[in-house]
């Protein structure tokens, strides 16, 4: 992250000063390329402290929920139902600890495009992971599967891109389920096997030297206590988490059929699930949400120094012109690959800023010549759906927890990144090209 977030910032500068050398000014009035990036960096910073801002309620009552189907054992039903699946994807971590409900959490909300709903879950399963990290600042091994799978993200029900594409007036909002699906599907895999590859070429967090930045790090009593069941680890018998898992697969065809009908009715329906299962296990809901929307305040609050970070860096690249050099440069290229040059943007700001892919997405689907329903239409569409935005999810999931050297973590998010790319190229063209 040091490389990175020094390259961004040192291209955007030498860039600009470029611009700024060979600059003419064309009016009195006009605003020099130095000083349009000066005033980028500032309201970079400004929008990153209004991002967490923003993300304190929706934290604070997502977690809330957490806490409830934590305290009445929920997230250990969960996990236990999936432990077949889970416990050879995280060796390192019990079967019967929060992290794999909160994982699970997590995972959930993804699938069913709930991208705010996701990250305070996400949050949560970091913190208990970095419960049973012993190398505090460094990224465990588990830590660096679970982010690369969440930027990775299964997405049953891309609900936020179909709003978007419904107000749009397309005539098939939801038509970009099965893209979607397919490049997630492509996207995890790679994530997944990418990460255990990485992982084996890595130094491991043991082989980390310690520095005296370092030992800054949060010990587990900074983070928000975080306690384990007293639940046997063994999970179901095997055809029970067969059946869960079948019944996981059909609800593809469903997702793709009633998408659109159903996205409403998901956020109101899982607070009402979660609260309505602690009144049903005796759980003290009010006391226990207030409990677990505190963490959340407090989560929120500690990110904000990670989110400035990235969020500086990247708007200085943007506002240098440095994003459009490379459209430029390559888009001839990709455009004889399936991926056309109004689409580049989206690819290559979508691991870097999630609001800064949702404008471009926004602004080329409002495009006369160009529309929600046309092969470019569809593919931003199915981009934006289908990855998260690695940069953000590394700055605010390790950010929570204070992890400094991230190893392999950002190497396999972004090869995830790539992999679902040409995933949505290759759906996109074979449906709509």
């Amino acid at each position: 992250m040091n490389v990175i977030f020094f390259a961004l910032i040192a291209i955007a500068f030498v860039v600009t000063g470029f611009h700024q050398l060979t600059w003419v000014a064309p009016s009195a009035d006009a605003v020099s390329p130095m000083f349009a990036l000066g005033n980028g960096m500032i309201d970079s910073a400004k929008g990153a402290v209004t991002l967490a801002l923003g993300l304190v309620g929706v934290m604070a009552f997502f977690l809330g929920l957490m806490k409830v189907a934590e305290a009445g054992g929920l997230l250990l039903i969960i996990a236990r139902l999936l432990r077949p699946l889970l416990v050879r994807l995280f060796p390192d971590v019990p079967a019967d600890h929060p992290a794999m409900g909160a994982m699970i959490m997590n995972l959930s909300a993804n699938a069913l495009g709930l991208g705010n709903a996701a990250t305070p879950f996400g949050i949560r399963a970091m913190q208990a992971l970095d419960s049973l990290n012993p190398h505090k600042g460094t990224a465990s091994n588990s830590m660096a599967l679970f982010l690369a799978i969440n930027t990775s993200s299964i997405t049953l029900l891309p609900t936020g891109v179909i709003a978007l594409r419904a107000s749009a007036g397309s005539a098939d909002p939801a038509g970009i389920l099965p893209t979607t699906l397919f490049a997630t599907l492509c996207s995890t895999t790679v994530a997944i096997v990418s990460c255990k590859l990485y992982q084996r070429y890595w130094a491991s967090a043991a082989q980390v030297t310690p520095t005296a930045v370092e030992s800054d790090a949060p010990t587990v009593a900074d983070a928000p206590e975080v306690t384990l069941p007293e639940a046997p680890a063994a999970g179901y018998p095997g055809w029970v988490s067969g059946l869960a898992l079948l019944i996981l697969v059909a609800l593809i065809p469903v997702a793709v059929l009633l998408g659109a009908a159903l996205g409403p009715w998901i956020i109101p329906g899982l607070a009402v699930l979660l609260l309505g299962f602690g009144v049903a296990r005796r759980v003290r809901v009010y006391e226990c949400f207030v409990d677990g929307a505190r963490d959340g305040f407090e989560v929120a609050v500690r990110i904000i120094p990670y989110l400035v970070a990235i969020l500086v860096a990247v708007g200085m690249f943007r506002a240098s012109g440095a994003m459009d050099i490379v459209v430029g440069a390559i888009g001839g290229f990709t455009a004889a690959l399936g991926m056309p040059a109004e689409a580049l943007p989206m690819a290559l700001l979508r691991p870097l800023s999630g609001s800064g892919a949702y404008g471009v997405l926004a602004a080329t689907i409002a495009e006369p010549a160009t529309g929600p329903d046309t092969y470019v239409g569809y593919l931003v569409s199915t981009l934006q759906g289908s990855t998260e935005t690695t940069f953000y999810v590394l700055a605010v999931y390790f950010g929570a927890v204070q992890v400094r050297r991230v190893r392999h973590a950002l190497a396999a998010g972004l090869t995830a990144d790539l992999a679902g790319i040409v995933a949505a190229v290759v759906a996109c063209l074979y449906l709509f090209g």
